[in-house]
């Protein structure tokens, strides 16, 4: 893809599942990869793969729900690859004790959204307010941030989940509308049900087969359908292509 080659991006949330297979493709276009994550063992299983197939990048622990740790997050990037170019937010907490507490309404605790506002959207807020001054001073960069089909408003459970996905929508055209006109991209994926090693371990298979019978497709999703997606949004290609929130998922929601 046109202009990934020889950029650097941060991935913030790459130890697994769509941020690792992202990593991993970008890496695979010649661009220099930060795979952040708080699990530091898989974003070092990430980078360390990137290494075996002769690509370049670094892993670095970091906590979306502190500001320090974003920082630093940013400051290792441009230490050890001289600039940035762009940042994709995939990172949530999918814990059990959180996304698996995260029902209705009247069932779902305030903890739960206090967590999963503090990671999902003020995470990415505090990621984005890092890396901008940079993509500015450089004349522009690309910013790609994880949804979710559930902030289309057709999920009966996890209210917490869905309505801060709703909130990084805003999030997203914000930053667009903002600094488009300074050589800013915002855009954002909205996945559907993505096989990735987290859903997999879940193995809801009640899920899965409510998926596939929503679905227009063969099969369900897979972390590669997502890196090849997002990856185009970093790179060149995507350079009139701003503010959009595009549901990647085998067409189980139908939208314009």
């Amino acid at each position: 893809m046109r202009g990934l080659r020889g950029k650097t991006f941060i991935v913030a949330g790459g130890a697994t599942g769509i941020g690792a297979g992202t990593s991993e493709r970008l890496a695979g276009e010649g661009a220099f990869v930060t795979v952040g994550d708080i699990n530091i063992s898989g974003a070092q299983a990430t980078a360390e793969r990137i290494a075996q197939a002769g690509g370049r990048a670094i892993a670095v622990e970091f906590d979306l729900s502190d500001d320090k740790s974003v920082q630093e997050l940013v400051g290792r990037t441009l230490a050890e690859f001289g600039g940035l170019h762009g940042l994709f937010n995939v990172g949530a907490d999918l814990s059990p004790g959180n996304i698996g507490r995260d029902r209705s309404l009247l069932e779902t605790d305030m903890d739960v959204w206090e967590r999963t506002l503090d990671v999902s959207l003020l995470g990415y807020v505090r990621t984005c307010r890092a890396v901008l001054p940079h993509l500015l001073e450089q004349g522009g960069g690309s910013i790609v941030n994880t949804s979710s089909s559930g902030s289309l408003g057709t999920d009966p459970s996890h209210v917490a989940n869905n309505a801060t996905k709703a909130a990084v929508n805003q999030l997203t055209r914000h930053i667009a509308v903002n600094w488009g006109s300074a050589g800013i991209r915002s855009n954002g994926v909205m996945p559907g049900l993505v096989m990735g090693e987290t859903t997999k371990q879940q193995n809801d298979l009640e899920m899965q087969a409510s998926f596939m019978k929503a679905a227009r497709t063969t099969r369900l999703g897979d972390p590669g359908d997502l890196a090849s997606v997002v990856s185009f949004l970093l790179s060149d290609e995507a350079e009139w292509i701003n503010g959009q929130m595009w549901y990647i998922g085998g067409a189980a929601h139908l939208r314009q």
